[in-house]
Order: C-alpha cells, then sequence, then structure tokens
C-alpha cells in the first residue's frame, strides 16, 4: 500500500484511491482469497469510487542552483541522511563548485534532459548526473562514463522502472574501451571488489540516482525482498582479449572494437566456479556450462511465459581460460555455441519452474503452447517426452562473455538476470572535445 501510494505521486495521480486486498495471494486458497476481496476489497473499491478524493498538493521541485543546506561535513551528511538522499554512508558535499568541475568534462548543457525516470516522472539531467557524481566520490574526468550511464538507465528497453521489483536484482556496469586505462579501472585481481576508485565510486553513483533522482526508496517504492547491494564497474581485460584474437562484450551490443561503451544489465544474483580446470575446451567448458545452467530457475519465466526469449544469462571468465580456449582455436562464438548446446534442462522442470500452482506463480505457462503459438522457436517442443532437454535461451547470441579478474586464476562467475526487467543494453561514453587535453593535464583542469 505505501508502495502504491508513492508511486501514484510520480503517475501524476497523487490522491488516487487505493483497495487492499488482505493478505498475499500466492499463499491463499482459491476459497480465502474470494472471501478476502468480496468481505473487504469490493467494499474498498466501492468507497473509492463514490468518495471525492482528498486535494493533492504538488510538491515543488528544487531549483538547480539552490543552495538546500549549509553547514559542516557532520551536519551536511545528517542533513542529507535524514531527507533520504543519502545510502547511509557519507557523502561529499555537493558544492556547486565540486559541481562545475565535473560540468567541465562534458559538452552537454547542464539542464539537458536525457529522459524522465519513473517511479517518480523526474528528468534526468546534466546537472543531477554531476550533483550525484560528487555525492558518490566520484572524480570530475568519470563525468562522461556517468552520463553513458544515466542515457543507459532512460532507456525504455532497459525499464528502470522495474528497478524496485521484489526479487531485488542489482545493476551490473561493464566497461569496455581505451578509458579503462586512462582512468585507471581496475580490471584484474578483485574486479568486483570496492577498493578501486572509479570501479567503486561509479557503482555507487549509479545506485544513488535511482534513489535521488528516479525515486526507488527502501520501503517505499524499493520493494526487493532481499536486495541486493551496488556493484562495483567490471572492466574487461581488452589487452588480452586483443592477444587471444576475441573481440569485447562492446561488439557484441553492437559497437566497434576500440569505443568506449558502458554495458549494463540487472543480476538476481551470481555465484563462483573455482578451478576450472583442463587442457582442451572439452575437458573444461562441461564444469562451466553446468554451473552456469544451475543459476537459472525461476528464471525460464523470461526466456518462455513473462517474456519470450529476454534471457540474457552473464559469464566471466579469467584470462587462463579465455587463453586456453583460444589457444584451441576456439572463438567466443564456439563458447556460445557450446553453452547453448549444453545448457539445457528436462522439459518437465522446465514447465515446473512457469506453471501456475507448482513451484512458483508467476503465470500459467508452458512450453508446448507457446510452441504452437509461434512464441518460441521449435525446437523447444520436438516431442512430448517430458524428459527432452531444452535450452534455456532462444539463440547462442543470448549468452554473454567478458574476460576479466584475477589473470592467475582458473575461475570463472555466472550471473542470473532479471529478463526484460531491466534488460541489457550498451552506450556509447560520448567525450568531451578536450578530453585529450584534460588527460595530458593530469586529470582535473582547474
Amino acid at each position: 500500500m505505501r508502495q502504491a501510494a508513492t508511486t501514484s505521486v510520480g503517475l501524476g495521480m497523487p490522491n488516487l484511491t487505493r483497495a487492499m486486498v488482505p493478505g498475499h495471494i500466492d499463499v491463499q486458497s482459491e476459497d480465502e482469497l474470494r472471501r478476502n476481496i468480496l468481505d473487504v476489497t469490493m467494499d474498498l473499491v466501492v468507497e473509492g469510487l463514490t468518495r471525492q478524493p482528498e486535494v493533492a498538493i504538488a510538491e515543488t521541485p528544487i531549483p538547480p542552483r539552490q543552495i538546500v543546506f549549509s553547514g559542516s561535513f557532520d551536519a551536511v551528511n545528517e542533513y542529507f541522511y535524514q531527507q533520504e538522499w543519502s545510502d547511509g554512508l557519507p557523502i561529499v558535499p555537493p558544492t556547486i563548485d565540486r559541481i562545475e568541475q565535473f560540468l567541465k568534462f562534458t559538452d552537454r548543457a547542464p539542464d539537458e534532459v536525457l529522459g524522465v525516470l519513473l517511479p517518480d516522472s523526474r528528468a534526468a539531467t546534466i546537472w543531477s548526473i554531476a550533483v550525484n557524481g560528487v555525492m558518490a566520490g566520484c572524480k570530475p574526468e568519470y563525468m562522461p562514463v556517468l552520463v553513458a550511464l544515466i542515457e543507459a538507465m532512460a532507456d525504455p528497453e532497459y525499464g528502470v522502472e522495474h528497478s524496485s521489483n521484489t526479487p531485488g536484482a542489482e545493476t551490473l556496469i561493464i566497461l569496455n574501451g581505451p578509458i579503462i586505462q586512462q582512468l585507471g579501472f581496475n580490471y584484474e585481481q578483485g574486479v568486483m571488489r570496492d577498493g578501486f576508485r572509479p570501479n567503486t565510486s561509479i557503482g555507487r553513483f549509479w545506485r544513488l540516482y535511482l534513489r535521488n533522482v528516479a525515486g526507488f526508496l527502501p520501503h517505499k517504492t524499493d520493494k526487493g525482498t532481499f536486495g541486493n547491494s551496488w556493484r562495483v564497474v567490471v572492466a574487461e581485460n581488452e589487452g588480452v582479449l586483443e592477444e587471444i584474437g576475441w573481440k569485447p562484450l562492446s561488439t557484441d551490443m553492437g559497437f566497434e572494437a576500440g569505443d568506449n561503451t558502458v554495458t549494463i544489465g540487472r543480476y538476481t544474483g551470481g555465484n563462483l566456479m573455482a578451478g576450472v580446470g583442463g587442457a582442451t575446451p572439452e575437458e573444461m567448458l562441461p564444469y562451466i556450462a553446468d554451473h552456469v545452467l544451475k543459476q537459472i530457475t525461476w528464471h525460464v519465466i523470461f526466456t518462455i511465459g513473462m517474456a519470450n526469449g529476454m534471457l540474457r544469462p552473464l559469464l566471466l571468465i579469467t584470462p587462463i581460460i579465455a587463453r586456453q580456449l583460444a589457444k584451441a582455436g576456439w572463438s567466443k562464438d564456439d563458447v556460445k555455441r557450446y553453452l547453448f548446446e549444453h545448457c539445457r534442462m528436462p522439459a518437465e522442470m522446465f514447465n515446473r519452474y512457469l506453471n501456475f500452482g507448482d513451484w512458483t506463480k508467476p503465470g500459467p505457462w508452458n512450453i508446448e503452447d507457446h510452441v504452437r503459438l509461434k512464441k518460441a522457436p521449435k525446437f523447444f517442443y520436438e516431442s512430448d517426452d517430458p524428459k527432452r532437454l531444452v535450452p534455456i535461451v532462444f539463440d547462442p547470441d543470448d549468452f554473454m562473455i567478458a574476460v576479466t579478474g584475477d589473470p592467475l586464476r582458473t575461475n570463472a562467475y555466472a550471473f542470473a538476470p532479471n529478463g526484460h526487467l531491466g534488460y541489457q543494453i550498451a552506450k556509447k561514453i560520448q567525450l568531451p572535445k578536450n578530453w585529450d587535453v584534460f588527460l595530458k593535464a593530469g586529470t582535473t583542469k582547474k
């Protein structure tokens, strides 16, 4: 009910009336649900339709350059925390001077709007990007990356409005291009560990922007059941990719090798596979395929059901694994094909995750109906055998692979995606005209 009340404001209906269904429908019998709706909900519906709602009072937005508070570092942090503008960690006070330092690293106007973000329907501006970049502890020269990220956040295909759904998935940012070296991103040991300023602060920026501009607040509009914390930026090891002749992830997303890009996608979680041993792909890949498959359970509703063909598992492999695969003559496409052929589950298990009233309750779906309706490829229903193995994605290219992490370890990491509720998209990073001058001058221009 709190989420409905808060979200209705952002949707332009601040005095929208609401009718509650008692309890949780997933654990009620049909009789219980019927009684609750008829005895409680219907009365509230009638009351909402026949009673004049209270007059709504519009919230006045704060002008960009208005000073909202003055005080000591501790006082500023306490004020921001009480206003719910902070993630609970100390923020860097976003003074006008600091914000203007960030604006020097973009050729775009401060008031330019990149999109309108739900649930608060607030404009994503270059100015607000700089504000939250300062707060997150970013350096001014990270600004081009931050702008590209918010362009991605505002892209309708990504679906920022789903950032609050109950699985609590969190966005992972993958970086490609020369900017990795130019700004000092970590792409080796501990690549997903905090401790490297660009990786860490930009990851934090993403979550702050979701909170302060999009409007996702815990216990209000953010309904992640358990939730995940923000993730640090993962940069690919492009030196190794060039050495072995593999293209970076950015090319899979439609860009040229050498372009500076950000790729985003929301993942419910992931897990490490340790010690991927073997001298050949045939010895190494069965373990990897088995592990990738084990991350995907209810997520198949994004392959068939809630969405069709929108499941994109992500695999991170270390340079040693990539080198060994390439040494055997395998391309990244060959690895994707192997995963497509071997990451498969019995049709009866697939349907069990889809079917209403069995293990999960996402909806009354099944493989057979979707193939008959031409919503899924024919190879999902080649026979009636419930034991037949079916893939977890529509196409080998649905698997995403990035090379990164400790160059001295034979480990890998698989992520389970949240389908179209945070779909993987990429944007090119637009550098300012004076970028090379700034870099030669030694980061921030005074």
